[in-house]
């Protein structure tokens, strides 16, 4: 199941909830109990090979032709 990151409108507190992709956008209680709060977007860092592509120069100056 996902991770959402939420954060309390009312006391600022950052908080992250496990839920179905179904109820992301539902409302998420806080820590602290305060009801109002907002989904934020993340992000997603890859590693790996399938991350970055192989180089294998390629281009002008990748590719060795300039003096």
């Amino acid at each position: 199941m996902p991770r959402y990151d939420y954060r309390c409108r009312a006391c600022g507190a950052t908080f992250e909830l496990t839920r179905p992709m179904s109820e992301s956008s539902d409302p998420a209680p806080c820590p602290q109990g305060h009801e109002d709060s907002v989904k934020l977007l993340s992000t997603v860092g890859l590693t790996g090979a399938a991350a970055a592509p192989a180089g294998g120069g390629g281009g002008c100056c990748g590719g060795g032709c300039c003096s």
